[in-house]
């Protein structure tokens, strides 16, 4: 990878724009934590992309912290996540999709769309390969 250089006057746009869109995805797989509609996994991929690309400090902060970092371990090891986690992913489907139901007075479509993107989630959650978890 190059290194990136400032301009004269700073930062480059498209380094600004790379760390502001890391930002932004960060922001939402801190959501996806806690949301379980919203996944992590990718937007916590998509933030390393665009810190690598622009901030290697902020990318080091990314992979050092104790809530992402091990799963970006995982994956740039394995190209894979934890079976904990997907365990987790499940579970949250899982809950969320009974507490729509039970919580929300919801219509038949509505109760179709909920059920037809948890399906999706699941899916995704398992078309992903399972790391070890094991480290280096």
């Amino acid at each position: 990878m190059t290194e990136l250089q400032p301009t004269a006057t700073g930062w480059s746009l498209r380094r600004k724009l790379y760390v502001l869109a890391g930002l932004g995805f960060t922001g939402l797989a801190v959501l996806g934590v806690a949301l379980p509609v919203l996944p992590t996994t990718p937007f916590l991929l998509l933030a390393s992309a665009c810190f690598a690309r622009s901030s290697p400090r902020l990318l080091q902060w990314l992979r050092s912290s104790k809530l992402f970092g091990p799963l970006l371990s995982d994956w740039e090891r394995e190209r894979g996540i934890r079976l904990s986690v997907k365990v987790g992913a499940y579970g949250s489907v899982v809950i969320a999709v009974a507490l729509g139901f039970y919580a929300y007075d919801l219509a038949f479509w509505q109760q179709a769309l909920l059920v037809t993107l948890a399906l999706i989630g699941v899916t995704v959650v398992a078309s992903l390969r399972t790391a070890s978890g094991a480290r280096e």
